[in-house]
């Protein structure tokens, strides 16, 4: 399949042995998140997993730090922040911009195949928002992690609070949420948030890659099965999820695909395994 990789103003994306590596392009602003990395995120991750253009999103950044967090552009953008005229007008335009920003990292959850994220520096404010709706997390030494919006006087509100006490105890949750403090590496490490931490930035996007490499030699239906149950059962009760699982197998099931990987490992080469389908609009529209 041919998938042309569109240009983005703040992402820079390749693809190879179907693995999409998507790194945060605005070094010298320290990845800081402006207007356009909001509204090119979601199409970008949204894309390569509608078209089946690869298994695995891998996300990094370019420069010293993963990311600075929103940029202060944000705030001045009169399209997204009006609060001019009625109160009730202006707090509805704010909370459907907030919904919008939420939606930027929802994306990561809601994509069929598995998202990583590499951080290496900083990982501030909307960098915590962002990783936190990421499949898997790896760090450098030098990484640290801070719920910012704290010390800025407001309340983190896209998504760290929701996920994070799902990803590490609830007691440190609070703690970094109230104080603002930063939580580095080891620590990090220690909680779970991350799954390993690598000397430096260089062989954390090899260590990284070699995942990715791994969860793209298995079966994409396998796999994509794997996290449509593991996000399913965090939000459910295990009698709804096990009967998720049964629904899902009497329809997911490929005796195919098992022989396919059995016949693999017997030969002790790489599966080929058919791609998922491109996500199409109803009736081809």
């Amino acid at each position: 399949m041919s998938y042309e990789i569109p240009t983005y103003e703040t992402l820079t994306i390749s693809i190879e042995n179907h693995i999409a590596h998507v790194q945060l392009s605005r070094p010298n602003e320290f990845n800081a998140m402006n207007v356009a990395f909001w509204q090119e995120l979601p199409v970008a991750v949204r894309d390569i997993d509608n078209e089946a253009a690869a298994r695995v999103i891998v996300i990094s950044s370019q420069g010293k730090h993963f990311t600075a967090g929103m940029d202060v552009s944000v705030f001045s953008n009169p399209k997204s922040l009006n609060f001019s005229g009625d109160r009730a007008r202006a707090a509805e335009n704010f909370r459907r911009t907030v919904l919008q920003l939420q939606d930027t990292f929802n994306s990561l959850e809601e994509v069929r195949i598995p998202v990583l994220i590499a951080i290496q520096g900083g990982c501030i404010g909307g960098g915590v928002d962002m990783v936190s709706a990421a499949d898997c997390r790896y760090c450098t030494e030098d990484a640290f992690f801070t719920i910012k919006e704290t010390e800025l006087g407001m309340t983190a509100d896209v998504g760290t609070l929701q996920r994070l006490p799902h990803l590490i105890p609830q007691g440190l949750v609070r703690e970094l949420a109230y104080t603002g403090r930063k939580m580095f590496a080891d620590e990090a490490k220690a909680a779970g948030l991350v799954n390993k931490v690598f000397p430096d930035q260089e062989s954390m996007l090899a260590g990284v890659m070699e995942i990715a490499a791994d969860i793209a030699k298995n079966s994409p239906l396998a796999v994509i099965g794997c996290k449509e149950m593991i996000n399913y059962t965090r939000d459910h009760t295990v009698a709804d999820s096990l009967d998720h699982i049964a629904t899902w197998q009497s329809g997911m099931f490929s005796p195919e695909e098992m022989m396919k990987s059995f016949a693999a490992k017997a030969q002790r080469v790489a599966g080929e395994f058919e791609e998922i389908a491109p996500v199409r609009p109803p009736l081809g529209g």
